[in-house]
This record gives C-alpha cells, sequence and structure tokens, in this order.
C-alpha cells in the first residue's frame, strides 16, 4: 500500500550535473507519472547558472526527450513543469542563501517540509548544510527539514566521524539520510523477504545447515576515465565498504520485530557491529588483493575487445605506479549463535569474465552421499543483470542404476508487466515519505569503516607488488588462499555448469 506523503518541497542541489540529469529529473517525472508525488509537491532546483524558470524548464523537457525517448503523456508532462522551480547559486553570491531563504518561504508557492538532495561534492556537504542553518532551513519547530547526502561519507572512520561532528552541530541524526543507491534496488531489498516470508528457508539459515556464502559483485568494466579518483580509492572502499557490507548485514540479520525502519535499522547495525575484525597479522589468508592487465573482455552480443591494462591506464593520465586494488576477496566471520563458523567470502572486481551481482549460499553436505561426487545444494539470489532466485537440488537419474545429477530450480524474481524501478526513484520516494530503512545510520556507517580501515592501512604499507589477473579471465587462482576448504570454489554464473573453475 502507497504511504500517504505530506505536501513537500524537494530542494535539488548540484541539478545541472549529470545525476540529476540522467537518473533525478526523469525519476521524479515517473513517480509523478505514477501518482506518487502528493499534488501539491514542488522541486527547487539549484545550480551554479543564471538560468530563469522558462529556461530551466526548457532544460528539463530536454533531459525527459533525451530519457523517453519513445514519448510521455502530456498531462503528465504539464503537471511536472509546472511543478519545477530554479535558484541560481553563484558561489560569488554572499547572499545566495539568504535569497533561497526569501524564495522558500512564500507559502504560497512553495510548501514549507523540506527536502534537500545534496548530489554535490563531498566537501560541500557541511559547507552547505552550515549556510542552510544559517538561514533558518534546516529548523524543523513547524516543519520537517530533511537532508539527503550522496556517497561517500567520510573516506575513513576518522574523516566519516568528523564530518559526522560537523553535520550534527546543525541537524540531528533523525534529519540525515545518507544514501547507498545499491539499498534503493528492488532485488536487494528482495533479500530480506524471501528470507523471512518464507516457512521453507529461515529454519535453514544457520551454520547447522549452510556451509559458506559468497556476496560477489563483478563487473566486465574497467575504471574508464574515473582514474584518479579510482586509484585513490580502491575496489575495498569503492565497492566493499558500502554497498557488499550493506547486502551481507540483509542476507545475515536476525528477524526485526516489525518492518518498521527503527527495527530494520537496530537489527542490520547489531548484524555489523557482530563481524570479527580482521586478524591484520594474518591478513593474507582473510584477504586477497589484484590488478588487471591487458586481456580480452566481452562487450554484449559475443563480442571480445582487447583492453589495457589498469597500470597502463594509469600511465596514460600521469600516474607512474600504483597499489591500489582492482579485485578484493575478503573472508568474514560473524560473531554470533546463528553464523558461529560460517565463513562469508565477499569478492568485487573489475575487468573479468562477467558482470554478475549475486548471493550464493552454499549448504552442507546431505545426511546421506548416494554417489561418489554428489554435489551440494545451492541457494543463489541474483541481483543484476538478471534479477532471480534460483535453487539447485539433486535428484535421481531415471534408469537401473542409482545416479544423481543437479536439478535448477529457477524463478525469475522480474516478471511481465512489473514496474522498472529506478532505484533513485525509490529513494527519493523514502526520502519524502520519511522512510530511512533503506539509508545508512551512522552507526552502521562506523561499524563498516571500523571493518575496512586496518585492511586498507595494511595493504597500504606493504608495497609489494599486486598481483596481475588477465581482463576478461574469472578469479585468480591465488585467490583461493583466503577459503576454509579445499572443496571451496568461487560460484559464477547462475547458468547450471558455470560454477567450477
Amino acid at each position: 500500500m502507497a504511504k500517504q506523503i505530506d505536501p513537500c518541497t524537494l530542494v535539488l542541489f548540484g541539478a545541472s550535473g549529470n545525476l540529476s540529469r540522467i537518473k533525478l529529473m526523469p525519476g521524479l517525472f515517473r513517480l509523478d507519472a505514477a501518482g506518487r508525488l502528493a499534488d501539491d509537491m514542488k522541486i527547487l532546483s539549484v545550480g551554479r547558472s543564471e538560468l530563469s524558470r522558462d529556461q530551466w524548464q526548457a532544460e528539463i523537457k530536454g533531459m525527459l526527450d533525451k530519457k523517453f525517448k519513445d514519448g510521455y503523456d502530456q498531462k503528465v508532462y504539464d503537471r511536472f513543469i509546472a511543478r519545477n522551480h530554479y535558484h541560481s547559486n553563484p558561489p560569488t553570491d554572499a547572499d545566495s542563501f539568504q535569497k533561497m531563504a526569501a524564495k522558500l518561504g512564500d507559502e504560497s508557492i512553495f510548501p514549507q517540509n523540506l527536502a534537500y538532495f545534496l548530489s554535490v561534492r563531498p566537501t560541500d556537504f557541511a559547507v552547505i548544510v552550515e549556510q542552510l542553518s544559517g538561514v533558518g532551513l534546516v529548523d524543523e519547530s513547524k516543519y520537517w527539514r530533511r537532508v539527503l547526502i550522496e556517497k561517500p561519507f567520510g573516506t575513513d572512520l576518522p574523516s566519516a566521524q568528523a564530518l559526522q561532528a560537523e553535520l550534527t552541530k546543525y541537524l540531528k541524526e533523525s534529519q540525515i539520510y545518507r544514501i547507498d543507491h545499491y539499498l534503493g534496488k528492488s532485488a536487494v531489498q528482495n533479500i530480506m523477504l524471501t528470507r523471512f516470508a518464507n516457512t521453507m528457508f529461515e529454519p535453514l539459515w544457520n551454520s547447522e545447515h549452510i556451509d559458506h556464502i559468497q556476496i560477489t559483485n563483478n563487473e566486465t568494466l574497467g575504471v574508464g576515465d574515473r582514474t584518479t579518483f579510482y586509484d585513490a580509492t580502491g575496489a575495498l572502499r569503492d565497492m566493499f565498504q558500502s554497498h557488499l557490507l550493506q547486502t551481507l548485514a540483509l542476507v545475515a540479520m536476525e528477524k526485526p520485530a516489525d518492518l518498521t525502519p527503527d527495527s530494520i535499522r537496530a537489527e542490520k547495525i547489531k548484524l555489523l557491529q557482530s563481524i570479527r575484525p580482521v586478524d591484520t597479522k594474518n591478513l593474507n589468508k582473510q584477504a586477497f588483493r589484484a590488478q588487471y592487465a591487458a586481456g580480452r573482455v566481452c562487450v554484449g552480443d559475443g563480442h571480445g575487445e582487447n583492453v589495457t591494462g589498469y597500470l597502463e591506464e594509469l600511465k596514460r593520465d600521469g600516474i607512474e605506479s600504483s597499489h591500489t586494488e582492482t579485485y578484493a576477496a575478503v573472508k568474514l566471520f560473524i560473531d554470533n549463535p546463528r553464523w558461529k563458523g560460517v565463513p562469508f567470502y565477499v569478492r568485487t572486481a573489475k575487468r573479468m569474465h562477467e558482470g554478475n551481482t549475486a548471493i550464493s549460499i552454499r549448504f552442507k553436505k546431505a545426511p546421506m552421499e548416494l554417489v561418489a561426487g554428489q554435489h551440494q545444494n545451492w541457494l543463489t539470489i541474483n541481483i543484476q543483470p538478471r534479477e532471480c532466485i534460483k535453487m539447485e537440488i539433486e535428484s535421481k537419474i531415471p534408469g537401473l542404476d542409482v545416479a544423481t545429477r543437479t536439478l535448477s530450480i529457477d524463478a525469475p524474481q522480474r516478471q511481465q508487466g512489473d514496474e522498472t524501478i529506478d532505484s533513485y526513484e525509490t529513494l527519493m520516494l523514502n526520502l519524502m515519505e520519511g522512510d530511512p530503512s533503506q539509508y545508512l545510520h551512522i552507526s552502521e556507517v562506523e561499524a563498516q569503516w571500523r571493518l575496512v580501515d586496518p585492511i586498507v592501512k595494511a595493504w597500504a604499507e606493504d608495497k609489494t607488488p599486486l598481483h596481475q589477473y588477465t581482463a576478461g579471465n574469472r578469479d585468480p587462482q591465488e585467490s583461493s588462499v583466503i577459503f576454509e576448504s579445499q572443496d571451496q570454489f568461487w560460484r559464477y554464473s547462475i547458468e547450471l555448469g558455470g560454477d567450477k573453475h
């Protein structure tokens, strides 16, 4: 059931940037078309350029024309475009925030519940909040005021805590919405419902029945034109620290008391704080890193493309050497009764043989092994590119002899006629609804950085040349050093038979 949304004004900072043009403005249009915006909801776009309202509305039309090439409903367009206003906020204008406050203060145009979306550089987060506070635009004495902050929230634990300290000079924790767009994906949200809405899963969701769990995010893409950013970040901080640890929390957390945001958040926080710190003295047995070398990757339709290696890409941009990982695999344990002794293998990499994001759960050996080499059961929740749930079970091959084969039960999550919702649409709607369950609480952010920081530090101090893996290949064989037993292996595509090296 759709929630009732208070009339509000969405104030979009960075409105002329790529995120706004490609995701946010088209997403808001789709929400309007679906009838999910309050009738008198307004959008105030904030940009550096001097534009009239008419000029900005013409730009919005261009964004929508580019996104919806098959056209769109004129009635919806007329309603949506009427919601949109523009405010010029050049950095040279010392009074721009006073002018913004004056504009927003016109209650005949703008609802006074204000949601701010800060699609800006991380260095601007605290600056903008301070300026909003200085003109009374985050005060909640009469109306609610919420601030959505794009990732990253800090680059390590001290910087995250410093940013939090700056923000909480002016905002309560309940006003801060730290985005992880990954959590807006329907397939990620489905992880929790798959567990708790099905009686057949939850009794088996523990160390008595599960051998290990793999959480994977692999891409065929390289770093592209993000060399400077990526080399200062690496796979561990880019994907592992945020998206993949959040996915792990949903997979492993205890059942919340109910589906309220506070209950869901509480269990995620408890789980993240229960992950055992990595033993950096034995890091080589718990974590593996590598960089992609030149190779050949699939670009779709069965075609291949020769690509250069990471170090060559850096040299092209003037960076002579690097110890930054483009492949990271970490073994984690959770210190609670449910998961005692169960390894969680979390990996992310660029320039792999396939792009795939999935949770793969291997169950323990069956109580009866009818034939030698009998396979163990798997449950795979695939997030992208195909949203589906797959189970693999053993079944007798018809005939006189006793022999088994693996049967695949494959259920697509997305069926014909289902809505296609972008993660940003979900998260913007949650912001306006006041639902923070798919946003990060500061306790989650701190727990994730506490886990990652020691690994980042140990890797930064280790100047041993990184292992090179050929672009377009599967995981480096050397990465198997983190496995707990010799019969464990990286799970690949959900296609049957594509699971082993």
